[in-house]
C-alpha cells in the first residue's frame, strides 16, 4: 500500500492550498478528486464563475457607463448564451492550468477517483479500473459543498435550476424566479437583472441577506429595485411545476405566477456522502457539517 504523509480529499481552494503547504515542507502528499476537473466548486461552479458572470453582465449591460456618463446604454442586441458564458469558461480553464502547475511544482500526486475511508489512516480510491487503497498519516477532508435540493422540486436543468446547473442554461430568459435571498440567490438575481431579465426574488424572511447590517441590506435592496429587480418578501412558494415551457408557482399567500425559468437557491450542504466518515468515528452536524475543534481536528485527531 502506497503511503503518504498527507492525503487530501478534494482539490478545491482549501485542498489545493493545504496540500501545497505540506509539500512545501517536504511532506509526501496526494490529492484525491472525483470530479472530471480539479478546482472544486470555487473554480468550476461557484465563486470564480459567478464573479466572472457579474463582470460580463456589467460589460454587456453598460451599467458602469450609465453611472459614469449618464448615457442610456442598451443591452447588446441578440446577446447569446454562448457570448455571455464565453469569458467564464476562459477564466475557469486558466484556473485549471494554474492549479495543475502548482500541484506539479510541489510534486503532489493527483489521484482521480472516488474516496472512501476504510479506517482512520486508510483511504480507498475507486476508479473505472478498480479500487486501490492508500495510507495517510494525516487525512484532510476538503470536499466542499453542493446546493441543497429541497424535496418536491422537479429540477430538470432546463426550466428549474440549482446554483450549479444555472451555469449550463441554454438561453437568456425573458423572466426569472429566484427562490432564496441569501448570498447566492441575491447575486444571481442582480446579475440577470443587469442583463435586462425581468427577475422576481422570493424569500420568507422580511429582508435579503439577514446577516448584514439592516441599513446596508435595505440600501442594497433599494439599488436593486431601481435596476428593476422585484421582491416578494414574507412569502413562500407553496408549489412549483414546469408546464408548457414555463415555470408556474403557487404562493402561500395565494395566487400564482409564471416565469421562463426558476433558480432555487436554498443554501448548501457538505459533500460528505459516501466518504464513510461516521463509520471511522468522525462526527457530523446539520447538513453534513464536519464537527471539529479549534485546531480543525475531528473526533479522530489525525483527520
Amino acid at each position: 500500500m502506497e503511503q503518504f504523509d498527507l492525503i487530501v480529499i478534494g482539490s478545491g481552494p482549501a485542498g489545493e492550498k493545504g496540500a501545497a503547504q505540506a509539500a512545501y515542507f517536504g511532506k509526501k502528499v496526494a490529492i484525491i478528486e472525483q470530479a472530471a476537473h480539479i478546482g472544486g466548486a470555487g473554480i468550476n461552479t461557484g465563486t470564480v464563475p459567478s464573479k466572472t458572470l457579474r463582470e460580463t453582465a456589467l460589460y454587456y449591460s453598460g451599467l458602469r457607463q450609465r453611472g459614469l456618463y449618464g448615457i442610456d446604454y442598451s443591452l447588446r442586441e441578440n446577446l447569446t448564451i454562448e457570448q455571455f458564458m464565453h469569458r467564464k469558461q476562459l477564466v475557469i480553464e486558466r484556473e485549471w492550468d494554474i492549479i495543475s502547475r502548482n500541484l506539479a511544482r510541489h510534486n503532489i500526486q493527483l489521484l482521480q477517483g472516488r474516496a472512501q475511508l476504510k479506517d482512520a489512516h486508510t483511504v480507498s480510491v475507486q476508479t473505472a479500473a478498480g479500487t486501490t487503497d492508500y495510507r495517510g498519516e494525516i487525512i484532510l477532508i476538503a470536499t466542499g459543498s453542493a446546493p441543497v435540493r429541497p424535496p418536491g422540486i422537479p429540477f430538470d436543468q432546463r426550466l428549474i435550476y440549482d446554483s450549479d446547473d444555472i451555469l449550463c442554461m441554454e438561453r437568456i430568459p425573458k423572466s426569472m424566479l429566484v427562490v432564496g435571498g441569501g448570498v447566492i440567490g441575491t447575486e444571481y438575481a442582480s446579475i440577470f437583472t443587469a442583463l435586462g431579465v425581468d427577475v422576481t426574488l422570493i424569500d420568507p424572511r422580511g429582508c435579503i441577506l439577514p446577516f448584514l447590517d439592516d441599513e446596508i441590506a435595505q440600501r442594497l435592496m433599494d439599488q436593486l429595485q431601481q435596476l428593476g429587480l422585484k421582491f416578494l418578501l414574507n412569502d413562500r412558494m407553496a408549489s412549483i411545476a414546469a408546464r408548457n415551457d414555463k415555470v408556474e408557482i403557487l404562493l402561500e399567500s395565494g395566487g400564482s405566477r409564471s416565469f421562463d425559468i426558476a433558480l432555487i437557491a436554498a443554501g448548501r450542504q457538505s459533500n460528505v456522502q459516501g466518504l464513510g466518515l461516521e463509520a471511522v468515528g468522525v462526527q457530523l452536524g446539520n447538513r453534513g457539517l464536519v464537527l471539529v475543534n479549534e485546531k480543525f481536528q475531528t473526533a479522530v485527531p489525525n483527520i
